[in-house]
């Protein structure tokens, strides 16, 4: 059993960090492949070291459905683009992938994908961006989807019934979770975590407002225990009326706090998404750690000691 991994950090930005955790050591073989040694790379067998932006050819494709090209700057630090990665672990397993360029893997999603099947490389050299669809080699694109009506004809409106979360407050935990971003950091902070912009968000803090603070003897700045049916994290407070009585808010971009271990595994009906909104919680005060927090940051030292090896090899 193994699982290929690239830019992507699954082990904090999943819900329910005890599952993935235990997943990802059931493996016989995880491969991570980023620019940076995240957190899910601490349960890894091998790590391929991964290409930015500057680095690469190829395109980008963004919400407004507008292909564009992307042109490397300098040649990759690591010996190899991204998708050159891919391809010498393919060919490992006796795939046979022969691409030269990115161009080519372009071509063959022209061929495979009707949408862009007038997208090529030199017209996107050529003409800066389209927008898909793109029909053939003479549809300029379609920067308005639906202009004279729906592909399916009519528009079809479907009423749904409101399914409410399984996700319950009750004694035990009675206050409710919601977890975002800030401005400030991208997503789990693998990448701005490591810029100036720690300056204006050092750590996860949860918001709680000053009702629910009093009623459990909390002052801001103190630090708190934060556990649901699935796990505890320990962080500061920080008392708000930007929240309302009984929710609470946190972000999930610092590794020492691990918010998703208090995430459960329910999700959206319709789209699978997970309810990272609605988690059943307590907030206690805190002395220190969580054990888990203990010893996710023991497991984290030993499973990068060979960056401390490297590190002290360059000062040498």
């Amino acid at each position: 059993r193994a699982i290929y991994i690239q830019g992507e950090d699954i082990l904090q930005s999943d819900p329910n960090t005890h599952h993935v955790a235990a997943g990802l050591k059931a493996m016989e073989c995880v491969i991570v492949q980023d620019l940076f040694l995240n957190e899910t790379a601490n349960y890894a067998h091998i790590f391929l070291p991964g290409s930015t932006f500057l680095e690469k050819d190829g395109t980008f494709t963004n919400a407004e459905r507008r292909i564009q090209p992307v042109r490397k700057v300098m040649e990759p630090a690591n010996g190899y683009a991204d998708w050159e990665v891919t391809q010498l672990l393919a060919n490992a397993l006796d795939l046979g992938w022969t691409y030269t360029h990115p161009s080519q893997i372009l071509d063959e999603i022209a061929r495979l994908t009707p949408s862009f099947a007038g997208v090529s490389w030199p017209r996107l050299e050529r003409e800066g961006s389209l927008q898909w669809p793109v029909k053939d080699e003479t549809h300029e694109g379609s920067p308005i989807m639906h202009v004279d009506g729906f592909v399916r004809g009519k528009g079809k409106f479907v009423v749904t019934d409101y399914v409410p979360t399984d996700e319950k407050t009750g004694p035990r935990f009675p206050l409710l979770l919601t977890t975002g971003r800030i401005l400030s950091q991208y997503n789990v902070g693998a990448q701005t975590r490591r810029t100036g912009n720690t300056a204006w968000h050092p750590e996860d803090l949860l918001e709680i407002h000053p009702t629910d603070a009093e009623n459990r003897g909390l002052k801001d700045g103190d630090w708190v225990k934060l556990s649901s049916r699935t796990g505890e994290t320990t962080l500061r407070a920080t008392i708000t009326e930007r929240v309302a009585p009984g929710v609470v808010y946190t972000t999930f971009h610092h590794p020492a706090t691990q918010a998703n271990v208090v995430t459960t595994e329910y999700s959206d009906w319709a789209t699978n998404c997970p309810e990272y909104k609605v988690t059943a919680v307590q907030i206690t005060p805190s002395n220190g750690p969580t054990d888990w927090q203990e010893d996710y940051n023991s497991w984290s030292e030993r499973s990068r000691r060979i960056v401390a090896n490297l590190t002290a090899e360059a000062a040498e």
